[in-house]
């Protein structure tokens, strides 16, 4: 399974607001989550996408947040609705920093996601996750991944927008990790465009904010407080140009890898790894060469 080496001490403090405008907060997004499901059942269904991204662009207010927009796409490539125009497929891929990037992507426009399995059981986020219908992922469970590369292509065939986040797991925002290639089969399966995105989250002063991060041992509780506590954050999305999935995952993978990552560097320099950590079992990535599994003595330290 691929893991981050962020943890606690990737998290830098910035302005806070008071507890009361905290738990105001928090009574907002209970609101939104709770009226939710009436209002859309209530709005006619060719008028439902606004209201789910008023709702997503509500919440991101209620989360302390700004949304900030940026459309690198060619003239031809534009969707007035966001990702793409009602009823296009598209696959958007993006690097993981936490539960926020939900709601954040959501208020470009609404979308699906693939996502981890118990995020249904989270409080106030599970509910929103069913309504929008994730598809789930057992991390634990990789035997499973072909089924939900599956059921991503078969919603792509749909007609479906879907999110996903290549490299399996959560990073801090100042670094990140190597795209596996097994979700891009989905969009060769079904020749669809690629949405390269780049996220990321900003203080007032407009520097990179590693607070929404879910990452080390954090709980959804302690992320959840740490984001509403904050003060002037940004969510930034940058809209790449779309890639076309050609016939090879590992070269898409590279390309989009490539596309949302720039001339960034992970600060932990680890953007290039090609082992995954399994226990006490270090393997190497299949999509990066093949190598026998090399064996740790029981308790050894993961570097």
């Amino acid at each position: 399974m691929p893991s981050s080496p962020c943890g606690s001490g990737c998290i830098e403090p910035i302005d806070e607001v008071g507890t009361a405008t905290m738990f105001a907060r928090l009574a907002g997004i209970a609101g939104l989550v709770l009226s939710f499901p009436v209002v859309t059942v209530a709005t006619p269904k060719s008028r439902r996408e606004q209201v789910q991204r008023r709702y997503a662009r509500a919440a991101l207010r209620c989360l302390g947040m700004r949304l900030r927009i940026i459309d690198n796409r060619s003239p031809e490539q534009v969707s007035a609705e966001g990702f793409a125009d009602t009823g296009t497929p598209v696959m958007i891929v993006a690097g993981h920093i936490g539960w926020a990037d939900v709601v954040a992507l959501a208020a470009v426009q609404p979308v699906s996601f693939v996502a981890r399995a118990d995020m249904v059981e989270w409080p106030l986020l599970g509910k929103l996750a069913q309504l929008t219908r994730v598809i789930p992922i057992e991390r634990a469970r990789l035997r499973e991944l072909p089924g939900v590369v599956g059921q991503v292509a078969d919603r792509l065939a749909s007609g479906n927008r879907i999110v996903v986040f290549p490299e399996g797991t959560t990073w801090c925002g100042r670094a990140y990790g190597s795209m596996r290639p097994a979700m891009f089969q989905a969009a060769i399966d079904t020749v669809t465009p690629v949405q390269p995105v780049r996220l990321r989250y900003l203080d007032s002063d407009g520097m990179p904010c590693t607070v929404p991060g879910f990452v080390g041992e954090d709980t959804f509780a302690d992320s959840a407080k740490r984001v509403l506590r904050s003060r002037g954050m940004i969510a930034e999305i940058v809209l790449e140009p779309l890639e076309h999935p050609g016939l090879d995952r590992r070269d898409l993978a590279r390309r989009c890898a490539t596309a949302v990552r720039g001339t960034d560097r992970s600060r932990h320099g680890v953007a290039d790894t090609q082992w995954i950590e399994a226990g006490n079992t270090r393997v190497q990535d299949p999509s990066m060469g093949e190598q026998e599994p090399v064996r740790r003595p029981a308790g050894a330290a993961v570097r």
